[in-house]
């Protein structure tokens, strides 16, 4: 019966972050954490889903004319090679449980845009700022087994730098290769995939195309993204006070 649960649950948090340019990784961890996933298994899975979701997201937001290429590599050109290098490094499963919870909080605000309504007016990019934010981000989510894109969302709506669909477009290609540099970072320190790993593929892949589509091209339905982070906040409570 949980394996069936969770088979179901996979696919509909796919559609959720797919639908706001995410791959997914701080739900799919959520899930996991709540099915007592073990941190081994958590973080290469995480970023594997987190490389064909993310990249349907980019792709279907790319194709409605809201990616911006500057955007993107003022983050890009830190995160990635930190992001390696984070993905090689190991944190102790206590610290890893709560360092994840306290992160799913930001997803959590970003759902339910605690960070604010979009502004018409932006402002200017600011090259030494954005390469600090985009490699601290990377570290950090290679660290963690995420894209980041749950960070950089709410950042570059904070900073100004583009608006929402922009936002979600650049954070798409963003978790994209942060996923792919953490995740060739954790087989160069030695971990495997799990052989089950590209059943979870196959299943969260058809609720990211929808949700891609549905993003990227239709109205999102406000009343998802709060039952999503009703979601995020059961798996952060567990997950930072058990």
């Amino acid at each position: 019966m949980q394996e069936t649960i969770f088979y179901i649950a996979l696919p509909l948090t796919a559609f959720l972050y797919a639908s706001v340019g995410h791959g997914g990784a701080s739900g799919y961890l959520a899930l996991m954490a709540l099915f007592s996933f073990s941190p081994e298994v958590m973080k290469p899975t995480a970023l594997l889903l987190n490389l064909f979701v993310a990249g349907i997201s980019f792709i279907q937001f790319a194709r409605a004319s809201h990616f911006q290429w500057r955007l993107f590599v003022v983050f890009a050109v830190l995160s990635i090679p930190l992001s390696f290098l984070g993905g090689m490094l190991e944190l102790d499963p206590q610290w890893y449980k709560f360092t994840l919870g306290v992160l799913l909080l930001f997803a959590i605000a970003r759902m339910i845009g605690l960070f604010g309504k979009e502004k018409m007016s932006l402002n200017e990019l600011n090259w030494p700022i954005g390469l600090l934010v985009g490699g601290s981000i990377g570290f950090f989510s290679g660290l963690i087994g995420i894209g980041g894109g749950i960070i950089l969302s709410p950042v570059i709506l904070l900073l100004r730098w583009g608006s929402i669909k922009q936002a979600a477009a650049v954070s798409a290609l963003f978790i994209w290769v942060n996923s792919a540099a953490g995740l060739a970072g954790q087989m160069q320190s030695g971990i495997t995939l799990a052989p089950e790993s590209w059943i979870y593929v196959t299943i969260a892949l058809l609720g990211g195309l929808f949700g891609a589509y549905v993003g990227s091209s239709v109205l999102k339905n406000r009343s998802l993204k709060y039952l999503l982070a009703g979601v995020l906040l059961l798996a952060s409570a567990k997950l930072i006070f058990f």
